[in-house]
Order: C-alpha cells, then structure tokens, then sequence
C-alpha cells in the first residue's frame, strides 16, 4: 500500500515568546504518532511557513523529523521564484523526506501549460515522491483535472492534496486510479472517503485526533454506519476549525488543552474569543 494515505497532520508551528517552541511541536508529534496518524506535513499552510526565516524553516524540518521516529514527513514547497523553487528542491533531496508537497505559484496566476511545465520541472529534479497540492482558493489558481491526469503521467508525481472543491475533479482522479487522493479540505473528508480516496491531510486532526483516525480506519473497512456516526460527531469541530482563518482556530484550539502559546506571526491573528470559547468546548467533548 502507498504511504500517502490515511490521517495526516499538516503540522502548525507552535510559538512561544515570538520565538519557534521546538519543545511543543515535538511534544505535538509524538502525542500524534501515538494516536495512530500516517503521516506528518512539515511547513504546510497550516505551519505559517511565509512567517518563518528561512534558518527557522530548516529547523522545524529537523526537529519534525528527529521527532516522527519512522513516521513519513512531507515537506511543504511553495512560491512563485523559479529558481528559488529549484533550490530548495536540492535542498530537500538531501534530507530523509517522504516527499514533498508542491502548490501551484501563488498571485501570478498561470496558465495549465505553466502549471503542467512547473510541476514536471520540480517533479524532474526531486528525488522524493511529489504530492501535489491543489488549493485555488490560496493560489489564485485551479489546477484542472486535464492538467492533474497529465501529471500523473510523470513517475515521481503519486498523490495529489486535493482542496479544488470539485467532486466530479476528485471522483475522476480516484477512478483513474493514479494517484492517490488526499482530502485537503477537511469538510470533504468523509465524502472523499466514501468516493475511494486514500485519506486526509487534516488541520482539524490536531484535535480528537484517535477520532479522525478511526473514522479512516473504519470507512477504509467498510463500515459505513460507524464512519458516518464519528463524522456526525465530528463535523462541529471541522466546522469550528475554518469559520476564521487558519491555523488560528487550531492554535486556539491547542492552547485550550494547554499543549502550546495562542501564538500566531503577523499578519495572522488569533481566533476571535467567542471561537475559542466554542473550541475549548468541543475540543473538551
């Protein structure tokens, strides 16, 4: 079976005193390796990589990896500097990667032939697997299904992040069987689920995480009335987890249960006080 399926973190980045809180984020993983998740995301939308220096980044790669034991890390890569890009694409073939997580270029908003070249010349120099990561809503861009089919051609590109809000994208990537799907909006894990994908990256997993994992244990066996019970009871907290900007909600919700600072970098602000009251509560059901 391929590695990218089941429950992933996409991990925040704890802070304490504006400073990495290296303590907390390795506390963090291991508390989810225990929990039975299949995976981490290091420096994903949820880590506030665009906050981090570049040295910073670096060390919360190593510190998730130390840390994840025999777990698979991916690590997050995005921007819109070309070269940049294929520098750290270098960088991170020296590291002991299960991966990586490539978006499309943010702002600029290019063609599917630019998308097509700019994950095939990634994909050509990583020797890591390539997930890509499709999220319009940050990027600007969508990366249509035409464009995903041709790029699973590519023998390094495996699975796809996918957060297009399209059911007919992600029911025809499942059926074309090539890559694996990963729910990357966590609205749609159960749906995704349901259709035949292969798991979630889940921000709201941070929380009644053996929760998330049971319900992909239990709709990966088939059974459908258990998953649909974990889901209803879920769906709150998924709820609560994106009515603000994330990772504000999950850092509050984290902070609730005393397992790091409500510390955000701006221009990031923490979750209103009425949303982590509502989160303190449902993180405590």
């Amino acid at each position: 079976m391929s590695i990218f399926s089941g429950i992933w973190i996409p991990l925040v980045t704890p802070f304490a005193n504006g400073a990495v809180d290296h303590d907390a984020l390795r506390a963090l993983i291991e508390g989810y390796a225990k929990a039975g998740v299949s995976g981490f995301v290091a420096l994903g939308t949820t880590g506030e990589p665009a906050a981090l220096e570049a040295s910073e980044q670096d060390a919360v790669l190593a510190t998730t990896l130390a840390a994840a034991g025999d777990l698979p890390v991916l690590a997050g890569v995005s921007g819109n500097h070309a070269a940049s890009l294929r520098e750290r694409i270098a960088q991170l073939n020296e590291q002991p990667l299960a991966g990586v997580l490539i978006s499309a270029p943010y702002y600029i908003r290019p063609s599917q032939a630019g998308l097509i070249d700019h994950f095939s010349s990634l994909a050509d120099l990583s020797q890591k697997p390539v997930v890509i990561y499709d999220i319009p809503a940050r990027t600007g861009v969508r990366i249509e299904l035409d464009s995903l089919l041709t790029l699973a051609a590519h023998p390094r590109v495996q699975a796809v992040k996918d957060c297009s809000g399209s059911p007919d994208t992600t029911l025809a990537l499942i059926l074309d069987g090539r890559l694996r799907v990963l729910a990357g909006n966590d609205s749609e894990i159960f749906t995704t689920l349901c259709m035949g994908g292969a798991g979630a990256v889940a921000a709201s997993a941070h929380v009644c995480t053996e929760r998330f994992v049971a319900l992909y244990r239990a709709l990966a066996a088939g059974r459908l009335d258990e998953g649909r019970s974990l889901w209803h009871a879920l769906a709150p907290l998924v709820s609560a987890m994106f009515a603000e900007p994330n990772p504000g909600p999950v850092k509050a919700a984290l902070a609730a249960q005393g397992r790091i600072e409500n510390e955000l970098r701006a221009p990031m602000t923490r979750a209103s006080e009425a949303l982590h009251l509502r989160l303190k509560q449902l993180a405590a059901a």
